[in-house]
């Protein structure tokens, strides 16, 4: 994703209990230098694909987890989350039975993509269909493409067109007609804009801390917490992700043992 002087990266940094989906600044010159920025977003667990931006840079697509096939979209530059879905059953938790183990590993985890039209995310299926999800009325449509074929992999081309790969060796290559009725905008200067956006809003974090995550505003897409936050909190729920339930123990212990 480009800035003026520049470009704008997304990557990712796992252990067992969270991810982090860092953003870096690299400014170009006679050596690229990338300078990891303080926003940043916080998913649970790990086993996540490679984070994806939109062609306008209105968006971020992550696929994951290791435990469960899910899918999640953010806004760009302000990161609010607009989609958390599960393909497929839920995770029936451990030990896994034989027939949810053998459906998760039916989806495909290089099968989400976005193509020309902005706000449309594309999500390859085992039945061989592609759907196509509106992330702001948040209705699907689905699309028959490989009738019997498990759909094996899917992206967008440079162009706009989405190319798709099928489990009995076919490649479809697909030009996506619009609704005359809309506009859409991919222009450069759009994605620009939001880069630009996000690197106003946030810092640089120092070359030379020793602890990453002492320098982090961290967002799940609808809460944000500072480091100080995290390092007081001592309750949660069952419905808050893991890794911060994890933390709420660590921060918990260490108050009782003082």
């Amino acid at each position: 994703m480009e800035h003026p002087g520049g470009g704008l990266v997304a990557t990712l940094a796992s252990d067992q209990g969270a991810t982090h989906c860092l953003f870096a600044r690299v400014d170009q010159g006679t050596a690229a230098v990338m300078r990891t920025l303080r926003r940043a977003l916080i998913l649970d667990c790990d086993g996540y694909e490679t984070p994806l931006f939109s062609a306008d840079g209105r968006h971020i697509a992550i696929r994951g987890n290791a435990y469960d096939n899910s899918a999640e979209v953010f806004e760009f530059p302000s990161l609010h989350r607009v989609l958390a879905i599960a393909l497929g059953d839920p995770s029936p938790g451990y030990p896994y039975p034989q027939k949810w183990l053998d459906q998760m590993q039916s989806w495909s985890r290089h099968n989400i993509a976005f193509g020309s039209a902005s706000g449309v995310l594309w999500i390859a299926t085992p039945a061989g269909a592609l759907v196509e999800v509106d992330l702001e009325t948040r209705q699907a449509v689905e699309h028959d493409v490989l009738t019997g074929s498990r759909l094996s992999a899917l992206v967008a081309t440079a162009t706009g067109e989405l190319l798709v790969a099928g489990s009995g060796g076919d490649l479809v290559l697909l030009s996506v007609l619009s609704d005359p009725t809309q506009t859409y905008t991919t222009s450069r200067d759009i994605s620009r804009a939001a880069a630009v956006s996000f690197l106003e809003a946030t810092a640089e974090i120092p070359e030379d801390v020793d602890d990453l995550e002492t320098h982090l505003i961290l967002t799940d897409g609808t809460r944000t917490w500072e480091a100080d936050d995290l390092a007081t909190v001592t309750e949660t729920s069952a419905t808050d992700p893991t890794w911060l339930q994890v933390q709420a123990a660590i921060n918990k212990a260490q108050t009782q043992s003082e």
